[in-house]
C-alpha cells in the first residue's frame, strides 16, 4: 500500500511539472484548506494566429481560453492566480483572454512581476483584484502594427478603433480615467524612439491601473479571502 501511494505521488509530480513545461499551468491544492487554485502563466510573448519562433516564450492563447472555460465549469476550483511577465503581443488574443478572465464567476488575482507591457496591461487589470511586485514594470503605448500600412483614412480608422477597445476595457476593469490613460499612451519624454511610459511599482497604483504593490504572499492570501467571501452563505 505505502508502494502504490509512492508511485501515485510519483505520477502526480510528473504529470504536474509535464504540465508547467508544455502550457505553464498547475493546481495549488496543497494548502489544508481545500480550495483549490488554479495558476496560469502569461509569460513572454502573447502568440495569435501565427506560430512565432521556437526560439521564443509565448503563451499561446489556445492553451489559456479553454482552459479558463474548463475553470468556470468545474466545482473543484475555487480561484485563478495569475502571473504574468509579458512583453504583449497579439491584440486580439490578449483581449481575448482578458475578457474571458474577466468574465469568470470565480475570484481572480494578477500579480505582475518582471513586467506586463503593451497587451499584458488589460490583462492584469481583467482580475478581481491586481498586484504588482516593486520592481515591476508595465508599459502603456498605442497600438502598433507590424508589416505594411496602407496609408488611407480607413487603416487609421481601424487603428483608432482597435485602440479604443483596449482603452475602453482597461479604464473599465481599474481606476484609470481614460484621459489620464491616453496622456501616458501618447508621453514622449520617457521612451526613446518612441511614445508611451514606463511605470515601476508604486507608480502603476498610483496612476490607478494595479490595486496594490505586493509579492506571491500577499496575492495567495488576498484570493484565499476572496474566495471565502464568495462561498454560499449557509
Amino acid at each position: 500500500m505505502a508502494q502504490q501511494n509512492e508511485e501515485k505521488e510519483i505520477e502526480k509530480e510528473q504529470h504536474q511539472d509535464e504540465r508547467i513545461k508544455q502550457i505553464g499551468q498547475m493546481t495549488l491544492n496543497e494548502n489544508g484548506k481545500m480550495e483549490n487554485i488554479h495558476l496560469i502563466s502569461i509569460i513572454g510573448e502573447i502568440e495569435g494566429h501565427d506560430n512565432l519562433s521556437n526560439n521564443s516564450k509565448t503563451t499561446k492563447y489556445e492553451h489559456i481560453l479553454p482552459s479558463l472555460a474548463a475553470i468556470e465549469d468545474s466545482s473543484d476550483i475555487k480561484g485563478v492566480l495569475v502571473l504574468l511577465n509579458t512583453m504583449g503581443g497579439d491584440v486580439e488574443a490578449g483581449l481575448a483572454i482578458a475578457e474571458m478572465l474577466a468574465s469568470l464567476s470565480k475570484p481572480t488575482v494578477s500579480l505582475v512581476l518582471g513586467g506586463s507591457h503593451s497587451i499584458g496591461v488589460p490583462i492584469a487589470v481583467s482580475t478581481d483584484y491586481s498586484y504588482i511586485v516593486p520592481t515591476g514594470t508595465m508599459v502603456i503605448h498605442p497600438v502598433r502594427l507590424n508589416g505594411m500600412v496602407i496609408g488611407v483614412r480607413q487603416t487609421f480608422d481601424y487603428f483608432k478603433l482597435i485602440q479604443d477597445r483596449i482603452t475602453g476595457f482597461v479604464c473599465s476593469h481599474c481606476r484609470i480615467d481614460k484621459g489620464r490613460l491616453e496622456e501616458l499612451m501618447m508621453e514622449t519624454g520617457i521612451l526613446t524612439k518612441d511614445v508611451g511610459t514606463i511605470l515601476v511599482g508604486e507608480e502603476a497604483v498610483k496612476q490607478g491601473i494595479i490595486d496594490e504593490v505586493g509579492g506571491i504572499d500577499k496575492a495567495i492570501q488576498k484570493l484565499h479571502i476572496m474566495i471565502h467571501e464568495n462561498e454560499p452563505k449557509k
